[in-house]
This record gives structure tokens, sequence and C-alpha cells, in this order.
């Protein structure tokens, strides 16, 4: 059966090199392509008179590699300049007395930019206006590179969608090809049957995975420690409750064009909305964030940051292992009820 399945999916080129190379497609496209860091803010700036201070002020803005200085402008300039998209911000310095003032006008038209926008000219007018120097740390990924945050997320989104999708398809093609029924009334037990259909997949997934941990450690710099090892056991875990999603799946419908829509829509977007990968789930209304408990790729996801990421070791990561091994077991059970309840 495993050999039968194997060739298959072999003799099936296309599909194979889309599954093996999408991957790592999508890590390197998040890793260097999106970003969520803003970079060349341009800002201009208005200043009622020169002095030292604000001629300081204005040099860090020059120096600074986020922003791009276009200049001093008259106040009556800066609407018209942001209306027509040629700036960012715009920075006030205005004197009352003796004491230097400051005020920040953004375009909000993308709050991203403009929320980021404001933290970083703050964050300067602040250094210039502190009477104690601040001194932070940033742990864990000081350089703040967006592919630390992504490499999990997308980790987390490939093998539940690879291995669900495929598994689920392979076993619809024998119910609508006749050959499944064959293969029930063979000599051949059910349990044999389902484990000849799943071992191929979780072996290209173990393939999948070296690969994208290769790319991770080599070309995205993802630091390298003896976590590793708990990445891929745990991992592991993860690939079996997705190949239990593709079962299950199998179980419920009766068509190939089904199977696709049911492990490609309602897994996929559960999994980028809820799971933690792009949006924080801290920040989602709390109805949403009891939903998300329910995805395994939230799990997955927080335990891969904190081994690959924070580098800590297992212990931590105690109740994502618990969650996802509980929903491994329950997933292939129900599963595998499902289908002898069929046949």
């Amino acid at each position: 059966m495993i050999r039968k399945e194997a060739l298959h999916l072999l003799r099936d080129f296309r599909t194979l090199t889309i599954v093996l190379i999408m991957p790592l497609v999508l890590l390197l496209l998040f890793g260097f392509a999106i970003s969520t860091e803003v970079n060349d803010i341009r800002i201009v700036a208005v200043v009622d008179r020169h002095t030292d201070e604000t001629r300081n002020l204005l040099e860090d803005f020059r120096a600074n590699s986020y922003f791009t200085l276009l200049g001093a402008v008259e106040y009556r300039e800066v609407e018209p300049i942001l209306r027509s998209g040629k700036a960012d911000a715009a920075v006030i310095l205005r004197y009352s007395g003796n004491e230097l003032r400051s005020q920040i006008i953004v375009d909000a038209a993308n709050t991203n930019t403009a929320q980021t926008a404001t933290a970083y000219i703050e964050n300067i007018l602040g250094d210039r206006g502190a009477a104690l120097p601040v001194l932070t740390r940033t742990l864990y990924n000081p350089q703040l590179n967006s592919a630390y945050n992504f490499v999990p997320g997308i980790m987390g989104m490939i093998f539940i969608l690879i291995c669900a999708m495929m598994t689920s398809v392979s076993i619809v093609r024998e119910k609508e090809s006749g050959t499944m029924d064959l293969l029930l009334v063979s000599p051949v037990r059910p349990r044999t049957i389902i484990l000849g259909k799943l071992i191929p997949y979780f072996v290209l997934s173990c393939v999948i995975l070296a690969l994208m941990l290769l790319l991770s450690y080599t070309v995205l710099d993802i630091p390298l420690s003896e976590s590793v090892f708990n990445v891929i056991w745990i991992t592991l875990l993860y690939i079996i409750l997705s190949l239990g999603f593709g079962l299950l799946i199998s179980a419920l419908v009766s068509n190939q064009v089904t199977a696709l829509l049911v492990s490609g829509v309602l897994l996929m977007l559960p999994v980028i909305m809820l799971s933690g990968m792009i949006f924080p789930i801290e920040n989602m209304p709390l109805p949403l964030q009891w939903l998300s408990c329910i995805i395994p790729a939230r799990w997955y996801i927080s335990a891969m940051r904190t081994l690959m990421i924070q580098q800590l070791p297992a212990s931590y990561i105690l109740t994502e292992i618990i969650i996802l091994a509980t929903m491994a077991t329950a997933v292939l059970t129900l599963a595998i009820k499902k289908l002898n309840s069929e046949n």
C-alpha cells in the first residue's frame, strides 16, 4: 500500500514539484519581500526660529536611516504637501519663550505607517528632550527582523494545508474511482490501507520540513541552537495532527473539489486570521480569542516562536505540547471511527 501510494505521488511530477517549491517560495517571500518594518519615512520640518537645538534635531532626522528629510517648509504648506503624498509626516518646532515645543502631523491614510512614523519621530524628539538617558534592550530579535516573526507562521500554515489537502484528495480520489471499495473488500485490513495512504505524505512532509529548516537557518539567519531537535519532533507531532485532519475531511466529503475547498478554505483562513501568524491574538475581541483556541496552528506557532526565536527549552511550551497531542489523538480517533462506520 505504501509503495502503491508513493508511486502514484511520484508519477504526478507537477503536483510534487509545486508541493516542494511552494513552501520555499512562501518562506523567501515572507522573509524578504513582505516586511512589517517601515523605512524611508518622508518628513518635512517647520521651524519658526533656527537655533543649535533645532539644527541638531534636524541633523538627527537627516542622519537616521528610517527618515528622508525633505527640508524646511512654511506651516501653510504642510497640509498641501501631505495631501499630495509628497511627504508622510511633518515635524513642527516652535519656541514658547525659551522652551522648544514640538508637534507631529502625520498622514494616517495608512495607519501602520502613521503609527510607526509617529513612534520613530517621538523617539528622536524624546532623546533630545529627556532629562535622563534611557537604555533600551531588545531581546531575542535585536535587529527587529520580520522574518523571525513570519517563519514560524509560514511553517504552521504550510504543513496543515499540504498535509490535510493532499491526504484528503488522495483518499477521496479512491472513492470517486471506486478503487476504495475494492481495497476494503480485499484481505488488507482498513488500518493498513489508512497507514499506506498516510506514510508517503508523512515522508514528503519530513522532506519539506528539512528544506524549510535549512532555508531558515542559512538564508534567513534564524539563530541555530540545540532547540532545533525540539523544533523537529514538535513539528512531526503537528504533521501527524495535520494528516489526521486530511483523513477526517476525506471521511466527510465524497468528491475531490469539495475536499480541496474544505481543506484549502476552511483551514487556510482560520490559520491566517486567528492563529497569531500576522495579527496578535491579544488584540482580538474576546469571542475570537476563545475561537482561536481550537486552531491547532495557534499552539504550534506559539511553540515555534518560543523554540526558534527565544531558544528556550521544551519545558516552556508544555501547554502547547499537551494541547497538540490531545488534538492529534482526538482528530485521528474521530477520523478512523468515521471511516470505519462508512465501510
